[in-house]
């Protein structure tokens, strides 16, 4: 069945839509309805008893809140990356430290062994030259024969200096009588060339202190270098009374 609405000036009313309905209302009512529907969240806020500024005041507030929370976020994440950052580096540095003292130790344990190696093989060295010097002097161990006048004379021959034999003779004659064991209880003299001390005609030979040879070598020696000859010894000898 069709209805027909009675007849009404535009400009007195409006058709609404109020819930889910059509309805007429005068242009004054609409203003009322428009008002009531944009002021909903004004009610709302009013009803919890907040204004709009305090409300954009609290959007405001949560919002720097929110800020400084991911500030305080990000400050706290960059603090223990930095803290990682530097228990690395010390971790780092310490080893670094450990390894160069365990590498210095390393290098004076080795110094310390060439050192005790070079002493030893100096040691060595000593000890070989020393059994060397001895085994040559054994093998120049006096092999002569006849009194410790015909050594002589033969080691006078053996020098050129046959001639000087006479004054050896009248050296060591007096110094000695040509005693291999002369000994002066005095100075400590020895020998028959009466070397102070004894043991210095070591140089000659190991048997030194019993024989001839060895000890006339060893006299002659010790002539030649401090007076040049026998005869210039006797020179002395006569003058001073020693030699």
């Amino acid at each position: 069945m069709t209805r027909h609405l009675p007849n009404f000036r535009p400009s007195k009313f409006a058709l609404i839509a109020v819930g889910g309905a059509f309805c007429l209302a005068t242009a004054g009512s609409v203003s009322a309805v428009t008002l009531s529907s944009s002021s909903h969240t004004d009610a709302s806020t009013a009803a919890a008893g907040l204004t709009s500024d305090q409300v954009q005041g609290r959007a405001v507030a949560q919002t720097m809140a929110e800020a400084a929370q991911a500030t305080a976020a990000k400050a706290a994440a960059a603090k223990a990356a930095a803290a990682r950052a530097a228990a690395v580096k010390a971790a780092q540095e310490h080893a670094a430290h450990v390894a160069h003292q365990q590498l210095l130790a390393s290098r004076a344990a080795a110094a310390q062994r060439a050192a005790a190696q070079k002493a030893a093989a100096a040691k060595a060295a000593q000890q070989a030259a020393a059994q060397k010097a001895a085994t040559e002097q054994a093998s120049t161990t006096a092999t002569m024969s006849g009194s410790p006048q015909q050594i002589a004379q033969e080691l006078l021959a053996q020098q050129g200096e046959s001639s000087q034999f006479s004054c050896l003779n009248d050296v060591w004659e007096k110094e000695s009588g040509w005693n291999v064991s002369a000994s002066n209880p005095s100075s400590g003299a020895y020998g028959i060339p009466q070397a102070l001390p004894g043991d210095k005609m070591a140089s000659a030979g190991p048997d030194w202190q019993t024989n001839a040879e060895t000890q006339i070598k060893w006299g002659l020696q010790y002539i030649d270098s401090t007076y040049g000859s026998p005869c210039a010894a006797w020179s002395h000898e006569e003058a001073d009374g020693w030699y």
